[in-house]
């Protein structure tokens, strides 16, 4: 799948600010550097699991190594759910809720369903995704309209097509303070895509191959803790993908499949400030690894929700 689009080899800062969709280490090596810096984000959008269920499956974690179907415990769902944001908002972020919507059971994985912006001045953006599950494109609207509301100009996709798929956060990773993406493409988010994300991110990316079928969005295989750190999954990315993660992060903790995969899902994590890192419970050799690279393990509970293969990443949006 190499298919570099660096294709302007007379001026690094120039390709920078055409937008470059990047490739190889190398030409993260050379643009990376010379990334503008951007505001973080510091706001947490969550979905009310109100409606949330995981009756019909639609990924390979919906069921247990067996081929049996996962049973929900709905209360405790509803009790993980709320632990989560009170971890949010123990760490001094503020949390703004929208109501989850009858017959859309996914909606609280809200990470998917669009991609935030801003730029310098403070104009924020949102681009739309177009979801590859039918009914979870229906929920699009409702995060679009939330953000709208909150001051977004929305942008749209094209025409949903496979050639256009696109999940937001689920595959576009911002670093932190730079106007820098780390994508993934494959499963979920088309290669095709990435000139239509770099031109409304006004930004350079560089975008990553998903080779393994359990780990089909980025944020299930590739957490970024700061801008000089990450944890990732080995398996989930080709060689030049893992080669690519090591030019962008100075530190990049490897985190082991059995604690990337369900039941822990490890590398669905979030970092919300660069210190605390919020994970699913039981992952102690990353969280050892995590302590001994300085940052501070938070766990919590959300074997509920990684039934239906999201965890804590998946359950927020981070927005301007």
């Amino acid at each position: 799948m190499r298919t570099s689009h660096f294709l302007n080899s007379n001026a690094a800062s120039e390709a920078a600010h055409s937008y470059a969709v990047l490739s190889s280490p190398q030409e993260v090596r050379a643009l990376l550097p010379k990334a503008k810096p951007m505001a973080r984000a510091k706001n947490v959008l969550m979905v009310s699991p109100k409606y949330f269920h995981i009756d019909n499956p639609i990924n390979p974690h919906m069921q247990d190594k067996q081929g049996n179907k996962h049973v929900l415990n709905f209360e405790l769902a509803q009790r993980q759910w709320l632990d989560l944001k009170n971890t949010y908002q123990h760490l001094g972020l503020n949390v703004s809720v929208v109501e989850g919507a009858q017959n859309l059971p996914d909606m609280v994985f809200c990470a998917n369903q669009c991609l935030p912006n801003t730029d310098d001045k403070g104009n924020r953006s949102l681009l739309k995704s177009n979801m590859a599950n039918d009914t979870r494109h229906l929920e699009v609207p409702f995060i679009a309209s939330h953000l709208a509301n909150l001051g977004y100009k929305t942008q749209e996709s094209p025409a949903r097509t496979e050639e256009t798929r696109f999940e937001g956060m689920g595959d576009c990773l911002w670093i932190p303070g730079k106007r820098f993406l780390v994508c993934g493409v494959g499963p979920r988010t088309s290669l095709t895509r990435m000139h239509d994300v770099a031109q409304f991110a006004e930004a350079p990316l560089v975008y990553l191959e998903l080779v393994h079928p359990r780990f089909y969005h980025l944020d299930t295989c590739l957490c970024v803790l700061s801008e000089k750190a990450a944890m990732a999954c080995r398996a989930a990315f080709s060689k030049q993908g893992w080669e690519i993660l090591q030019s962008l992060f100075a530190t990049l903790i490897e985190v082991e499949t059995t604690e990337a995969d369900s039941p822990l899902f490890a590398c669905n994590a979030h970092c919300p400030d660069e210190k605390h890192v919020i994970l699913q419970r039981g992952s102690l050799d990353t969280e050892s690894k995590l302590r001994a690279s300085g940052f501070v393990p938070v766990d919590v509970e959300s074997g509920e929700f990684i039934k239906s293969g999201g965890s804590v990443f998946c359950m927020k949006l981070m927005y301007f």
